[in-house]
């Protein structure tokens, strides 16, 4: 594990995706040592599949079985290249079909509780008002908002210079609002919450002046909607598919979430449709 570990920091993998892989590789080991496995050598594709099986029988998500497979094949590909097995029993390994179910958007009265509602004008209201506007205005993942430094604002032109997936670089427009949000934070509260030891290019702080981290940017978001619960990816959701009900190009959506294929952007698509849908069978005599 250590090795495949080194591998994975070598090939500039993020450091989520190292510690995923890694975590998925050690889950396996263990349950195939229960099952009395005696090592990598000896695993089948039948245990492989096998353990799909037992992962999905016990009611874990597919899209997460879907990234333990492919933690899987990184992990005996590894082992193939480095002569610890002789054959690969990860290769061509199928798995169980992904589950295209639609994200949850945020309704207009969260939407509002979140970005109208007066909050107050402390520090951490500050940078609660910035990472809010930030998640619905760009549509960032929250790796993403957590990962912004104070140079990847570029007031004047308007972008984010935002590191995504596969450490690919791009530049998001943002409103002015969250500009404006942005400088306030900047300019008003982040020098008071910064302690000595605070990575100073990091544009968010948290209360222990470390860089912001997704757990924060959850209890930011549950502190602040006063009614239900709203996860931080589904204000990604509402932003592409509030951009595709305005007649945006889905190529240009794509560009904007950073998403490697079309096929990933396409169900925002299938989101409108679902809501005109709902609006129809609603307010429609015959509906």
């Amino acid at each position: 594990m250590e090795g495949f570990g080194e591998t994975l920091r070598a090939q500039d993998r993020s450091v989520a995706t190292t510690r995923a892989y890694l975590a998925d590789a050690t889950a396996f080991s263990r349950w195939a040592e229960e099952r009395e496995v005696l090592g990598p050598e000896a695993v089948t594709k039948q245990d492989l599949r096998d353990y799909l099986l037992f992962m999905t029988t016990r009611g874990d998500e597919r899209s997460s079985v879907l990234r333990r497979r492919a933690s899987l094949r990184s992990y005996f590909a590894w082992l193939l290249e480095r002569g610890h097995v002789a054959l690969d029993p990860a290769a061509r390994l199928l798995a169980p079909r992904a589950n295209h179910r639609l994200p949850k958007l945020v309704v207009r009265e969260q939407l509002d509780n979140l970005l109208e509602d007066d909050w107050g004008e402390d520090e951490w209201a500050v940078l609660d008002r910035a990472v809010c506007e930030i998640l619905y205005g760009a549509g960032l993942r929250v790796s993403e908002l957590c990962g912004l430094n104070v140079a990847s604002v570029d007031f004047a032109q308007g972008l984010l210079r935002v590191l995504g997936k596969g450490r690919k670089e791009r530049l998001v427009p943002l409103h002015l609002k969250g500009l404006e949000a942005i400088k306030l934070w900047i300019d008003d509260a982040r020098d008071d919450v910064a302690r000595a030891d605070s990575p100073m290019e990091a544009l968010f702080f948290n209360h222990r002046g470390h860089r912001l981290g997704p757990r924060d940017v959850r209890r930011i978001l549950d502190h602040r909607v006063a009614r239900g619960h709203v996860h931080p990816h589904a204000l990604r959701h509402t932003y592409a598919t509030h951009l595709v009900e305005g007649g945006a190009d889905l190529r240009v959506v794509q560009e904007l979430l950073g998403h490697a294929s079309l096929t990933t952007t396409q169900i925002y698509t299938h989101v409108s449709k679902s809501r005109l849908q709902k609006v129809h069978r609603q307010a429609h005599p015959r509906g």
